[in-house]
């Protein structure tokens, strides 16, 4: 099949996947897609919003929509790495036996991570970013397509390990999950309350998945589309002369080259979706708060003057 053919095919299985999620799921377009978007592309998300907002019955649907094996972990304060890796065993015949972890499934749902402790949180991001884990010194490969979901709680702050920098890069999108509306709510409340059942028929499986991650990497992309994405990421940067005080006089830190490369990918992938065979300025647009949001260290300033990252990233563009 020609490139431009499996555009037009993916275009097609894109918007049937979203009527099949849609069954379940109540609204919350922007959410999905930005997850639909990582997938195509290979990347991690990072989903934060407030309890009761269906995060895990979204990434479930999404999984079943997407024909691929799901699981979840919840990280509680004494999670330790051999409880989500896996470890080894003696079996009867006294030789031993490596028991997976829950890690070993095509779409990880990680609930509320800045819950566990550094230890086990790198666990899970060595997973994210190798594809394998590493136990008593033997490496055991990840099946692909693999993507985790984690989740945060921005209310809860006592008990927590926040995610440092580094590892918040690691994450493709930091995606923001709001309140629905009054009539998305009155939806979900009819649907949920009654003996209706739905059934979500998968639209994809796991080597269609792989097949459109590499056609998204195909995709030729402009150079004045890169320099734009890539200029655009330096411009965070307090520290360059280039900079505006505006970026001067709020921002701490910056975000660092993985935030361009994600920039450019995200904007293939959403070209894809919409029928385009290469992305323009529009499509770095469309997911440069999703990937920017996260990788913004603001200042005391900003935060005493009530200035958001969405806020900053506005003033940029």
């Amino acid at each position: 099949m020609s490139d431009v053919a499996a555009i037009k095919l993916l275009v097609e299985k894109h918007i049937a996947l979203k009527k099949e999620i849609a069954k379940i799921i109540v609204g919350q377009e922007v959410v999905i897609d930005q997850i639909l978007l990582s997938i195509y592309t290979g990347g991690h998300s990072l989903l934060i919003g407030v309890p009761g907002l269906a995060k895990t019955l979204m990434v479930n649907t999404i999984a079943q929509a997407l024909g691929l094996d799901f699981k979840r972990i919840q990280f509680t304060p004494d999670l330790m790495p051999s409880d989500i890796l896996g470890s080894e065993v003696l079996d009867q015949a006294r030789n031993f036996k490596f028991i997976k972890g829950p890690i070993f499934a095509n779409i990880i749902l990680a609930d509320e991570i800045n819950r566990t402790p550094p230890k086990t949180q790198a666990a899970l991001l060595e997973a994210m970013q190798e594809r394998a884990v590493t136990i008593a010194g033997v490496q055991h490969k990840l099946e692909l397509p693999y993507f985790v979901l984690a989740t945060q709680n921005p209310i809860e702050q006592e008990g927590t390990y926040p995610l440092p920098e580094a590892q918040l890069d690691r994450f493709m999108f930091a995606i923001e999950l709001t309140y629905p509306s009054v009539a998305e709510e009155i939806q979900v409340v009819k649907n949920t309350t009654s003996a209706m059942t739905y059934t979500v028929d998968a639209q994809f499986d796991a080597e269609q998945i792989l097949t459109v991650q590499e056609l998204v990497r195909r995709i030729p992309v402009p150079d004045n589309v890169v320099e734009y994405a890539v200029k655009l990421v330096n411009s965070t940067r307090p520290n360059l002369a280039t900079t505006s005080d505006f970026v001067k006089q709020y921002v701490d830190w910056g975000a660092g080259p993985r935030a361009s490369q994600n920039l450019i990918l995200g904007a293939k992938a959403n070209a894809a979706i919409h029928g385009k065979y290469s992305p323009d300025i529009e499509d770095v647009h469309a997911v440069v708060k999703g990937i920017l949001r996260h990788r913004i260290i603001k200042n005391y300033k900003a935060e005493a003057e009530g200035i958001s990252e969405e806020d900053i990233i506005e003033k940029l563009l």
